[in-house]
C-alpha cells in the first residue's frame, strides 16, 4: 500500500465531516483540561508553612476526581475518531491488504486525530493561563507562572493523549473479525458483561474503604494524602466496570415489563451494548460521585466558618469555595464534552440500523423517542448508585451529619439535577443527526 492510496483512505468522505470534527474537538477540550487542572494543582506545592498540607490534601483529591473522568473522555474521544473506519476497512481486506495493514492504518487515523486535536488543546490552555491565573488563593491570584507547566510537563501530556489514542484503535481492532465479510457486517468478536464484575467492584470497593479508614489513623499526612487519592481514584475506576453491567440487569427487567414499541426498542438498545449505553451516562456517574464531595464540602465549611472561626480558618473556608466551583465546572465542562460525543457518535455508528429501521416502517419519532429513553432510563440508576458509594468512601474522613445535613443534601440534589438536565438538552440536540437515516431515498 503505497503513499496515495493511504492518503485517499484517510480522507474524511463525503458527510463525514462531523466525525471527524468530533474526535478532534474532544481531544482538544481533554488536553486543554488536563493541562489546566495539573498547572493548577501544582501551584500549590510551592507552599510549605503550616496550612500546606491541607491545601496539598484538597488539591490531590480535586485532581484524581478531575482525572479520572478525563481519561474516560479520552477514551470517548478515541472510540470516536475510529468510527469512520468500516468502509474503508472493507475495502483495504477486498483489494488484499492484511490485516496487520488494515490495523496500521486506524492506529495512523487515530493517532493523527488525536495529535490534531492536543496540539489545539496546548493552545486552549496558553490562552486560558493568564485567566486561571487571576483566581486568587490564600488573598493574592495564583499567577499565570505558576499555573502553566513546564515545555517537557506539556509534552508528556500530549504524548499521552496520543497514546491513550494508538491503544483505544489497537484495543478496538481486536473485537473486529477482520476479514472482508466481518468488516463489512460489522462482525465483532463477542464480549459479554459478566456478574463477575459486580464481585470485583465490591471487593475494589471493600479495600478503598479499608485503606481510607485504617492509613488516617497510622500514616503520617504525605503518605495519607497520596494513599486516600489512589483509593478514590480506584472507586472512580470501578464504577466503570461496574455500570455496564448494573445496566444490563436493569434493561433485561424493563424488557421483561415493556409495553410500548419505545420501551422494548430502548431496552434492546441497551442490552445490545452495555457498554456503549454505560459510556452514554459515564459523565453523570462521574458528576454524581463529585457530588458528594461538593455537598459534604459545602457542610464542611458552614461549620469551619461559623461564629469563633479564626482568621486562617476563614480564608480556608473561602479557598474551599473556590475551589469547589472550579472542580465542579470542570466537571461539568467534561460531562458536557463526554454526553455529547458519546451520543452524537452512538447515532452516527448506528446510522445502518437506523435506515433499516426506516425501510421497515418505523417512523423517525419512535426511534428517538427509543433512543432517549435507552440513555435517560439508565440514569436513575447511575446518578444514585454513585452518589451512594462516593458517601459509603466519604464515611471514614467525614461524620455522618455532615454528609446527610440539609445544606449538603441540597447541593447533592443540585448537582445530580444539573447533570441529569444536561444529558436530556444533549439527547435532544443530538436528535438532528438521525435525520439522514430517514430521508427519502
Amino acid at each position: 500500500m503505497n503513499g496515495h492510496t493511504l492518503r485517499m483512505l484517510l480522507r474524511p468522505t463525503r458527510g463525514q465531516g462531523a466525525v471527524v470534527a468530533l474526535p478532534v474537538v474532544a481531544f482538544t477540550v481533554v488536553t486543554a483540561l488536563l493541562l489546566i487542572v495539573i498547572g493548577g494543582a501544582q501551584s500549590f506545592w510551592r507552599w510549605s508553612d503550616d496550612l500546606a498540607p491541607t491545601y496539598q490534601a484538597l488539591a490531590a483529591i480535586a485532581l484524581v476526581l478531575l482525572i479520572v473522568p478525563l481519561a474516560s473522555l479520552g477514551g470517548a474521544a478515541a472510540r470516536l475518531s475510529a468510527r469512520r473506519r468500516d468502509e474503508r476497512l472493507s475495502t483495504l481486506r477486498l483489494l488484499g491488504v492484511t490485516p496487520q495493514g488494515v490495523a496500521g492504518v486506524t492506529v495512523i487515523e487515530s493517532v493523527a486525530l488525536a495529535a490534531i486535536g492536543a496540539v489545539g488543546g496546548v493552545v486552549l490552555s496558553l490562552l486560558l493561563s493568564p485567566l486561571i491565573g487571576l483566581i486568587p488563593f490564600r488573598g493574592a491570584p495564583l499567577g499565570w507562572a505558576s499555573v502553566t507547566l513546564p515545555p517537557l510537563a506539556v509534552l508528556a501530556v500530549v504524548v499521552a493523549v496520543v497514546a491513550l489514542a494508538a491503544l483505544s484503535a489497537m484495543v478496538g481492532l481486536r473485537r473486529v473479525v477482520i476479514s472482508p465479510l466481518g468488516v463489512r457486517t460489522r462482525a465483532t468478536a463477542g464480549s459479554s458483561v459478566h456478574w463477575t464484575r459486580a464481585i470485583i467492584a465490591v471487593l475494589v470497593l471493600g479495600a478503598a474503604f479499608g485503606v481510607i479508614t485504617v492509613f488516617p489513623r497510622v500514616a503520617d499526612l504525605v503518605t495519607t494524602i497520596v494513599v486516600v487519592a489512589l483509593a478514590f481514584a480506584g472507586a472512580l475506576g470501578v464504577l466503570n466496570l461496574l455500570g455496564p453491567w448494573v445496566l444490563k440487569v436493569g434493561s433485561s427487567l424493563q424488557l421483561r415489563r415493556a409495553e410500548k414499541p419505545e420501551r422494548l426498542l430502548a431496552a434492546r438498545i441497551v442490552l445490545d451494548s452495555p457498554k456503549a449505553a454505560w459510556r452514554q451516562v459515564g459523565g453523570v456517574a462521574m458528576a454524581s460521585f463529585m457530588a458528594v464531595f461538593a455537598g459534604t464540602g459545602v457542610s464542611l465549611m458552614s461549620v469551619l466558618g461559623g461564629p469563633g472561626a479564626t482568621s486562617d480558618e476563614v480564608a480556608l473556608v473561602v479557598d474551599m469555595r473556590t475551589g469547589l466551583i472550579i472542580t465542579l465546572v470542570a466537571s461539568f465542562l467534561m460531562v458536557a464534552a463526554s454526553v455529547g460525543v458519546n451520543q452524537a457518535s452512538s447515532i452516527l455508528d448506528e446510522r445502518p440500523l437506523h435506515r433499516s429501521l426506516h425501510h421497515l416502517g418505523m417512523p423517525r419519532e419512535t426511534v428517538d423517542r427509543a433512543r432517549r429513553r435507552a440513555i435517560m432510563s439508565p440514569l436513575l440508576i447511575t446518578a444514585i448508585g454513585s452518589a451512594a458509594c462516593a458517601g459509603v468512601l466519604m464515611l471514614p474522613l467525614i461524620s455522618v451529619a455532615l454528609i446527610t445535613a440539609p445544606l449538603s443534601i441540597l447541593t447533592i440534589v443540585a448537582v445530580l439535577v444539573a447533570g441529569i438536565g444536561l444529558v436530556w438538552v444533549s439527547a435532544r440536540a443530538t436528535g438532528p443527526l438521525l435525520a439522514p437515516a430517514f430521508a427519502p431515498a
